[in-house]
Parts: C-alpha cells; sequence; structure tokens
C-alpha cells in the first residue's frame, strides 16, 4: 500500500501542510470523466484552466504535501497573464517580486545587462520570483475553492491501460488498490512521469554533462531584486554562480560543480557551508544565514515527439525536459496547459473534431523543440560540454571586459510566449501582409491599456473573440456564428453602444487603433488562449466564417 510521508518538511520558513487522504468520485451528470495525474503547478492550472470552459476534473497527487523546495520561482510575464485566465493571479502579485534587469559579471567587473521589455502597457511585470511553496498554496487555494475542481492527495499510479472509449489508472492508496477509469487522462506528472515510463514512451533530444546546484538560504542581503550571474569566481573557477532575490528573505544560490563531483559529495554539509559562505563572500555579503533547502541538478533539452497518446495528453515536464537557464521549465508548462484546456473543453462539449487535441500536440512539440534549441544554446554557455566549447565561452568572456560586440553572446534567451504561425487553426486568407503593425497571426494578442486603465487581454478570455475596428455596426460581422462560445467586442473611439456588440471599448486618441494597425473594418480573430489566428483590414462574411470553423475544427477543412 502507498504510505506518502505524512510529516511536514523541514523549512525555516514555509509552514507545510499534510493534506488528507479522501477518495473522490465522478457524479453521472459530468460531461467528461477527466483525471490529471499530478498536483504540481501545471496539473492544477491545467485543471483551473478547464474549469473555466465548465469541464471538471479530479487531480490524483501520490504526496501530501506541496513541493519540497522553491524549485521553479521565476514566473514570467505570460504565466502571469495566464494565472490572471484560470482567476488566481492577485495572491501571487501580493507576494512575489518582480524584477526586470540581469546582470552578468566575469572577474569583478559587470560585462553585460540585459534589460527585459517593460511598459504601463502591461498589467504584469516581465518576471516575478516567487517559491514553488507559494505556487502550488495558491493553485491549490484555488482548486479547493472551485467547485468543477478537486484533489485525492496520497494516491500513487501503479499502471495504465486504454481502448478506444476509455482509460483506467490503477490507483494505490493507504487504504488498498482500485482502479479508475477516466474518458481523459492528462500527464502532469513531472520530469520522473509515471504514466511516461508505464507506456514506455520515450523523449528525443539531449542531456548536458555537468551538475548544479540550487541552495535556498535565509538571510538579510541586502542587494536589489534582479538576476546576478558571475562567472568564473576564484572559488569555483571555470564554472558560475546565479543569484536570486525570493520572498520572505529568502535568497537562491546556483552553481556548477568541479567536474567529476559527484551530488553526494556537493551536498555533504562542510562543503555546501563552505561554498556558501564564499558566495557571499563574492558579493559583498558577508552575513549569518541558515540553510532552507537544497538539491543537485543537470541540464537537459528533450521532449517528447508527440503530446498525444489516444485518451492521454502530456504537459509540462511530463512532455519535455528543459533547461534552468532562461526560467523555461514551468513557464512552458503553463503554456501548454493553457493551449490543451480550451482544445479539450471543444472537444468534451461536442462542438470540436479530435483533431483539435492534434493541434495541440504540433503546436507544442513544436514549441517544445524551439525552446530546445534555444536552451541548448545557453546551457552551452553555461556549462560547455566540450573542450571546443569551453574554448569559445573563455574567449567571449575574456573579451567582455573591453568589446562590446561579443556581449550578445552572453544573452540567457528567456522564455517567451510561442508564435503558432505554422498552426493548422489559422485563417487561410489571412491579410497579414497589409499591416504595418499589431500581433501577427500565430502571436498572443499585443497587451494594451484601455482609458479606464484596465488591459485589453482582460476582455480576450473564455471564448473565441472578434476584436472589430469600427465606429458604426459592422452588421456581418456579428451574425457569425461558432460552436465554441464566441464574443464580438467592438473598438471605437467613444464607447458607443452598438447593436450585436457583446463589449464595447472605447479608443482614446485611436491609441489601440494605431497599435493593431487598425482601420474601419478591420478584424482580428482571437483563440481562448489569446493566440491571433486571423486578421484582416476587411474581411468578406464568407471568409470569416470559414475561418471561425477552422480555429475550432468545427468542420472538415
Amino acid at each position: 500500500m502507498h504510505q506518502p510521508e505524512t510529516q511536514p518538511r523541514f523549512s525555516t520558513w514555509y509552514p507545510y501542510r499534510v493534506y488528507p487522504y479522501q477518495r473522490q468520485s465522478f457524479t453521472g451528470d459530468e460531461p467528461a470523466r477527466v483525471v490529471i495525474v499530478g498536483a504540481g503547478p501545471i496539473g492544477m492550472a491545467t485543471a483551473l484552466d478547464l474549469a473555466r470552459f465548465g469541464v471538471p476534473s479530479l487531480i490524483i497527487e501520490s504526496e501530501r504535501q506541496v513541493s519540497h523546495g522553491s524549485r521553479a520561482i521565476c514566473l514570467t510575464r505570460r504565466s502571469m497573464e495566464i494565472l490572471q485566465m484560470i482567476g488566481c493571479h492577485q495572491p501571487f502579485m501580493d507576494k512575489g517580486l518582480g524584477w526586470n534587469l540581469g546582470r552578468s559579471f566575469y572577474r569583478g567587473k559587470e560585462v553585460f545587462q540585459m534589460q527585459l521589455p517593460d511598459s504601463d502597457e502591461n498589467r504584469f511585470p516581465p518576471i516575478l520570483n516567487i517559491q514553488q511553496q507559494y505556487i502550488e498554496q495558491y493553485l491549490i487555494e484555488a482548486i479547493e475553492a472551485n467547485p468543477l475542481t478537486r484533489i485525492q492527495w496520497g494516491s500513487s499510479v501503479t499502471g495504465i491501460r486504454q481502448d478506444q472509449e476509455v482509460a483506467t489508472l490503477s490507483i494505490d492508496t493507504a487504504e488498498g488498490d482500485y482502479d479508475l477509469a477516466a474518458d481523459w487522462v492528462i500527464a502532469a506528472d513531472g520530469g520522473r512521469s509515471t504514466i511516461r515510463k508505464l507506456m514506455k514512451l520515450r523523449m528525443e533530444g539531449k542531456a548536458y554533462s555537468g551538475n548544479f546546484v540550487i541552495a535556498d538560504i535565509q538571510a538579510d542581503i541586502d542587494l536589489p531584486t534582479e538576476r546576478r550571474c558571475y562567472f568564473d569566481p576564484e572559488w569555483n573557477p571555470g564554472n558560475n554562480v546565479l543569484v536570486h532575490r525570493e520572498p520572505d528573505g529568502i535568497w537562491r544560490l546556483d552553481f556548477r560543480l568541479p567536474d567529476g563531483e559527484t551530488p553526494e559529495q556537493a551536498l555533504e554539509k562542510q562543503v555546501l557551508t563552505q561554498r556558501i559562505n564564499s558566495i557571499l563572500q563574492m558579493i559583498g555579503q558577508r552575513v549569518k544565514w541558515s540553510l532552507d533547502w537544497a538539491t543537485v541538478y543537470s541540464a537537459s533539452t528533450k521532449t517528447l515527439p508527440d503530446f498525444v497518446h489516444d485518451r492521454v495528453l502530456f504537459v509540462g515536464d511530463a512532455a519535455h525536459l528543459l533547461p534552468i537557464f532562461g526560467v523555461r521549465g514551468a513557464n512552458t508548462g503553463f503554456q501548454d496547459s493553457n493551449n490543451l484546456a480550451w482544445k479539450l473543453a471543444a472537444v468534451i462539449h461536442g462542438g470540436s473534431d479530435k483533431k483539435l487535441l492534434y493541434s495541440y500536440s504540433s503546436e507544442r512539440v513544436q514549441a517544445a523543440r524551439e525552446i530546445c534549441d534555444e536552451g541548448g544554446k545557453s546551457t552551452r554557455f553555461m556549462t560547455p560540454p566540450t573542450a571546443g566549447y569551453r574554448r569559445l565561452r573563455d574567449a567571449v568572456l575574456s573579451l567582455s571586459l573591453s568589446q562590446d560586440f561579443v556581449k550578445n553572446l552572453m544573452h540567457w534567451r528567456t522564455s517567451r510566449p510561442h508564435t503558432y504561425a505554422n498552426s493548422s487553426l489559422n485563417a487561410t486568407d489571412d491579410g497579414g501582409e497589409a499591416f504595418t503593425a499589431g500581433p501577427a497571426i500565430g502571436e498572443v494578442a499585443h497587451s494594451h491599456r484601455l482609458a479606464d486603465n484596465d488591459f485589453l487581454l482582460d476582455y480576450l478570455q473564455g471564448a473565441l473573440t472578434l476584436l472589430v475596428f469600427a465606429t458604426e455596426a459592422n452588421g456581418p460581422v456579428f451574425e457569425m456564428q461558432s460552436s465554441f462560445p464566441l464574443r464580438r467586442i467592438v473598438v471605437n473611439r467613444n464607447g458607443s453602444p452598438v447593436p450585436g456588440a457583446d463589449l464595447v471599448i472605447r479608443d482614446r486618441n485611436d491609441e489601440l487603433s494605431q497599435a493593431y494597425g487598425a482601420e474601419v473594418g478591420t478584424v482580428y480573430l482571437i483563440r481562448p488562449d489569446q493566440h491571433v489566428c486571423g486578421r484582416w483590414k476587411h474581411v468578406a462574411a464568407e471568409s470569416l466564417q470559414a475561418a471561425i470553423n477552422r480555429a475550432v475544427c468545427a468542420e472538415e477543412f
């Protein structure tokens, strides 16, 4: 029988809670039995995203506590926009620490700065630092407050089988074993995914040599909230150190180990203490500290070649393994869940063909492969895999002391929203070549501060959206039909009512029209995950209807 740890985990600052095991069951009035394996950030975000579209789900989690250690601490603006969509962003903003500056140092000299784009047009900062314990806690609180989402703690998946109609999980609990049938299973059980192993699925890609230590310490350090990277420190020659500030006086120290050193050696108390003291001395902070948590990790750039396997769907680290450099892991997973949820809901509610799910796989596999490529470049710089790469990295660092032209080679390629430019859901008669501004096909709709100080993205949620720029009613636009909820938003100068519009946005001084390269009659078609799938200066009704159908796989095309 499965017996998870019931003693609260150690922490110098976080009060761990042990959640009770309680067996959950499905009811007869649910549209589908969706089981999500894994109550990490991505599994819970997927459940809350499905709930937006009226789809209930049950999360199965083997542990009874939140994550041990801070782990994923950097949430990008896009992740915060997704958390806003699923209705739980405010606690993150209240607790987290926003930042937009990354600085790199070599031999005691600052050699590179990366300023992340920021403006008043955005609700959220470029990056928000917050520990994974809080990420999971706030998502659990949202899960518990939502009538469509549940977690069954202390339940281990030991087997899976499926046919054309159902997937069946074997569940092991402290009370014994049982089988759980599901119409859909979402594997969100992390980098060591049990579901992936049980299905004998293999990832494609590369595992990099070199190990890193993450150590969280509680200390009174007088440094701003920013990313700091120190190359080739005296106490750890040829390697590097990352320093991040976290809420509650916690600091993340992340450093590469000397080649050949084992994780066990690195985590020995005396060795770890000496290195932490050396880091604090290096950054000019001779302060008292206490260790909260430490672990060893290595970097990989791997992905499953397909995220959809009949009735089993993979998200997050269960689907791909990405290096920590560039804050890619959890942030990529949130984009997975946000892409999948509306598509699975559309299939469950019967308005869309199952091939809509295959678009999830094709879009997110392409995204994962591109991120693996970018992440590989960052990883090869941070932990050179060969003597040749090390010579190149060392030459760049040496030149950076006096030459500016090499500094962009130190760019760490931060996680960003993926552009689905080649998606099968995009309109085939797109008029994008006529636009000189605005989000292109496949991009996330651009944020924009509106006249009443809210933001455009606040309204591009929960539906397929027609964003129509007009001074008067565009009759044919409001006659469009969709098997998925369709919202019609009109943008005009004075905010005056327009018959047939679900919402009218006042365009102060034509600022939104200019930002979107729009004129009277311009239409954007925006997916429920806020990605643009069609835009036209002017569009015929039949072309727009075809694009709507294509976006949700409502008919053959």
